[in-house]
């Protein structure tokens, strides 16, 4: 089994940054390729980036790229969402998963508890 345990959300301006973390246990970590995703409100559960195990590859939702950046530091089994010039449409549960490098929730086996990301305009 992996847990996942997510921090760094909070409140932000629009325009702002803030940098989630996600910390892994629980088994090896460094194979994982992991992921991000959050939830709006009534919403689904989107796709937000993803990272390959030993961090040579990165996928972004087309409504993030150029403001997020996922990193890893497999030392410290954790991961990593930088969020820049943040928009208020970028309010949402945060959940960090692994298992899957994919856009698809359901094909990551662990997931987080969420953290929650609030950008005011």
């Amino acid at each position: 089994q992996v847990q996942l345990v997510e921090s760094g959300g909070g409140l932000v301006q629009a325009g702002g940054s803030l940098r989630l973390s996600c910390a892994a246990s629980g088994r090896t970590f460094s194979p994982l390729p992991m992921g991000w995703f959050r939830q709006a409100p009534g919403k689904e559960r989107d796709f937000v980036a993803g990272i390959t195990p030993r961090g040579g590859t990165a996928l972004y939702a087309d409504a993030v790229k150029g403001r997020f950046t996922i990193s890893r530091d497999n030392a410290k089994n954790t991961v990593y969402l930088q969020m820049n010039s943040l928009k208020p449409e970028d309010t949402a549960v945060y959940y960090c998963a692994a298992g899957s490098v994919t856009r698809t929730a359901a094909q990551y086996p662990y997931w987080g508890q969420g953290t929650q990301v609030t950008v005011s305009s």
